[in-house]
């Protein structure tokens, strides 16, 4: 095993380093902000029937609610309901209060609680003039100018886009040209529903107002169904689909889980053939609300595309719902291979210079000529993180490399010095799209430029006077990481230790369309982007071949991709790993022409504590010829045990097969045993993977199933991980901080002096329980709490925060007050894929007394 360090275009492995993606720690407090904590007030309930997707009658699924509610009503338990859903997911969503979410989980009939995600609103990198380049190059990439050439265009394929809306004014997507002069349904976008309104926001004004136009105010819906299938100023994948427009989010801010999933039983009511989701909720299971509501749609013959999430510095076991559900399409990111973007020019030459405004700064200028300074040179770790000479920067544009301090500590620095604007330039490879928000507002120009380009400046700017020229023109500039994943792309398994991501597409650096009002087109970058080239061609791949079915679009889909080179460091040979990249980069030329299928289209190994892990591949022919396949491996690289560090290690797997090659008979079907052992010399608790390949004998051409598994015991990570501030927490809430309270304390149950429990949750977990005894004599007093499928803290110092109301109950039990008295609450934690009735697969932590005296 050989550790790998991310470097630019080393020519071999050096020295180790680690490639941190997160785990900063704070100093211990005693004192923590309620905001601090990761938690809501908003909640799905789950009730037992299967919903009716899956059979059961809606006359039963109704009743269970109105049960339900008359009993919530007799125990006078306050709560807001939000959101009632029969068909992908049977409960409702509601509004409640710590202490009343626990009584709501004890009534009779409820399932599981979940919270609700808030999920923030996608926001742009930047935003463009009025020039109209194509999307040729990010289409290039996965094969969708050779279908388009082929005249298969997505037509009579329905796809709905579940977003911020859709711009149905805007030509290239059917509209007229003219805001607010499209009727809907229109040309193009002939189904959908904005389930929120335009003031809406699940945090600051969580009160829907919908109503029958999907329109888009915010962009982000607009841009991705541009990817999906604009027709006019760019071309998307599939330029001849019909939108089904589906509005969760209002003009600004965010939206919840539970809008999602009313969306989606929409979609599936309207025949949508295609669904793309590009939001989420990270870090969760495939049993989350959203995700088991996106694997129904896919039951229910609906392709389900969704982005597996941007969590990329968060760590492993990131992935987001819905995309971690069992048969969705979870889709990663890849960079583009080049980005539109404005430009000024450099003296003596005008060599032109691609740059993204920062957010938080005012606009660029489109004219006008500046000279320029430095505050440093390539070599500087800390440029301008320290106060400049006053007047030291009049008139001009510094260059700012990046480095130690924040974006906007090294732009109020220049523009306290006099500085006209600021280009900030990248220290690794590649460009940086940067925030400069703060307080005093940045009130200069602040945009960033690529490392080289950087260095271009400054070595001109070290030889003597340099001037920069603003414009309005749009160019075209080549990406340094084209073709490989994306910094911001979440790493997997999930948490069940699945396969997540699935697949991959172009997601960094996406020309598309973009609200008229909004000026037109914009450059966005995410999974949000690259989903919606996966949804697009899924409507290729229809047009080209309807007798695909849904479950089996992906599993095409994964024998086509083409795994990439790691993006740390690409000149050294290694794939990237299975668990960030999937399958690999979507090629729907091979999938389309491909007349075998592999199924399962992914192998997920599990946990390899009992040894070697055997699973049979089928392949099915559908042609007229019988094809042999021989049979190989490709490694990928393996991930240490570090959740929130992410290091990257050169151990591949041993890979077995029960024959050398494998002969499928025309328009029938053949097995083969494929035997992975995971790799002796990667640690315990790492992640590896790589690839099972069939190269055709006929023609050389190469299907592929990726398989990716956990080394050991996956019970050994470690969920109630100490952190640096202690945590688990006995706490007082004042209404504003949670104070620790490691000596025990005492509670009047009012308001809010009631118990919380503050709990650090490094790793996502099946089943939690927090249970009461007796201080005195230990006898249970049963149960406070009963979670399931907890997803894991973003951060290694993030945290939970439960209460205690002072009522007990059994499972199925009625909740009953506890006496006045002294109590510990024991905190045990079953851990992911953990067998219940194993004592070593829990972990417990037992709080400081608490004693109750009530008035």
């Amino acid at each position: 095993m050989k550790q790998i360090r991310k470097t630019l275009l080393a020519t071999a492995a050096a020295a180790a380093l680690t490639l941190v993606v997160g785990g900063v720690h704070a100093a211990q407090l005693q004192s923590v902000p309620a905001k601090a904590a990761e938690q809501t007030n908003h909640w799905f309930v789950e009730f037992n029937s299967v919903p009716t997707i899956e059979g059961a009658k809606l006359a039963t699924v109704r009743a269970e609610k109105a049960a339900f509610r008359k009993a919530a009503q007799a125990a006078g338990i306050k709560f807001k309901e939000s959101h009632s859903f029969d068909v992908l997911f049977n409960g409702v969503s509601l509004v409640a209060g710590p202490a009343e979410r626990a009584k709501i989980a004890r009534l009779p009939g409820v399932k599981a609680m979940y919270p609700v995600e808030v999920i923030q609103a996608p926001k742009p990198i930047r935003q463009l003039g009025d020039e109209q380049p194509q999307l040729d190059t990010a289409l290039a990439m996965t094969g969708a100018d050779v279908l388009q050439a082929q005249g298969i265009k997505g037509e009579g394929i329905k796809v709905g886009i579940i977003d911020t809306g859709v711009d149905i004014d805007h030509p290239a997507l059917g509209g007229n040209g003219t805001p607010g002069s499209t009727p809907f349904p229109s040309s193009r976008v002939k189904y959908g529903y904005d389930f929120v309104g335009d003031a809406y926001d699940a945090v600051t004004n969580p009160f829907p107002v919908p109503d029958e136009n999907p329109d888009d105010c915010a962009g982000h819906g607009t841009h991705v169904a541009g990817i999906v299938g604009a027709d006019g100023g760019v071309t998307g994948v599939a330029p001849k689909v019909t939108f089904g427009a589906y509005r969760v989010f209002g003009c600004t801010g965010s939206t919840d889980s539970a809008i999602m999933i009313a969306a989606m039983e929409r979609a599936l009511a309207d025949g949508m053939q295609v669904v793309n989701q590009s939001i989420g909720s990270s870090f969760q299971w495939p049993e989350y609300p959203s995700a088991k509501a996106a694997d129904r749609l896919v039951k229910a013959g609906v392709v389900m595309v969704a982005s597996i999430g941007n969590s990329g510095t968060s760590g492993l076991y990131a992935a987001g719902a819905p995309g971690v559900g069992e048969k969705v399409i979870g889709v990663a990111s890849f960079d583009n291979t080049h980005a539109k973007l404005n430009e000024f020019m450099v003296s003596a030459d005008g060599t032109p210079i691609g740059y993204i405004p920062a957010t938080g700064a005012p606009a660029a200028p489109t004219s006008g000529t500046q000279p320029m300074s430095r505050t440093g040179t390539v070599a500087s770790t800390a440029d301008a993180c320290t106060a400049l000479t006053p007047g030291s920067l009049t008139g001009t544009v510094a260059l700012i490399r990046r480095g130690t301090c924040s974006f906007y500590q090294k732009a109020f620095n220049a523009q306290t010095a006099g500085a006209a604007g600021v280009v900030l330039y990248n220290n690794v490879p590649g460009r940086i799209s940067p925030t400069v928000v703060g307080t005093p507002a940045i009130t200069i120009p602040v945009v960033s430029v690529s490392d080289t380009e950087g260095a271009l400046i400054d070595s001109r700017l070290a030889a003597g006077a340099v001037d920069m020229t603003w414009s309005a023109d749009l160019g075209s500039f080549p990406q340094l990481t084209g073709g490989l994943i994306s910094s911001f792309s979440s790493y997997g398994l999930a948490a069940d230790l699945s396969v997540k991501p699935n697949i991959g597409a172009p997601g960094g650096s996406i020309y598309s369309t973009y609200p008229l009002e909004l000026g037109g087109y914009a450059t966005l970058s995410g999974t949000s982007m690259s989903s919606p080239h996966t949804a697009g061609g899924a409507a290729l791949l229809l047009q080209a071949n309807p007798k695909i079915t849904a479950k089996t679009m992906r599993d095409r889909m994964q024998n086509s991709a083409d795994p990439k080179n790691w993006q740390g460091n690409p000149n050294l040979g290694y794939l990237d790993e299975v668990h960030r990249q999937g399958a690999g980069m979507l090629d729907l030329v091979q999938a389309s022409q491909a007349t075998t299928l592999i199924q399962p289209g992914e192998l997920a190994l599990g946990e390899s504590q009992a040894g070697p892990v055997t699973r049979t591949l089928t392949f099915k022919n559908s042609s007229n010829t019988a094809v042999t396949y021989d049979l190989s491996h490709s490694s990928a690289l393996a991930t240490g045990p570090n959740t929130f560090t992410v290091s990257a290690f050169d151990a591949p797997a041993t890979v077995a097969f029960s024959a050398a090659s494998v002969v499928v008979p025309a328009k029938g079907s053949a097995t083969v045993d494929v035997t992975v052992t995971a790799p002796a010399g990667l640690a315990d608790k790492g992640l590896f993977g790589g690839y099972v390949v069939a190269t055709s004998q006929a023609d050389g051409k190469a299907l592929r199933v990726p398989y990716a598994g956990f080394k050991g015991d996956y019970q050994s990570i470690q969920v109630l991980a100490p952190t640096a501030n202690g945590f688990p927490w006995l706490a007082k809430f004042d209404g504003t901080n949670y104070t620790n309270q490691p000596g025990g304390a005492t509670y009047t149950m009012a308001g809010t002096d009631i118990p919380y429990f503050l709990i650090h949750l490094d790793h996502q977990s099946r089943q939690m329980k927090l249970e009461a005894f007796d201080a005195v004599t230990n006898k249970s007093m049963h149960f406070v709490s009963l979670e399931n499928y907890l997803g894991r803290s973003s951060t290694a110092t993030g945290f939970f925060g439960y209460t205690w109301d002072g009522t007990t109950f059994k499972k199925g039990g009625t909740p009953t007050p506890v006496p006045n008295g002294t109590y510990v609450v024991k905190v045990s934690v079953l851990k992911a894929l953990g067998d219940a009735n194993n004592a070593a697969d829990w972990e417990t932590w037992t709080s400081p007394a608490v004693t109750i005296s009530r008035p």
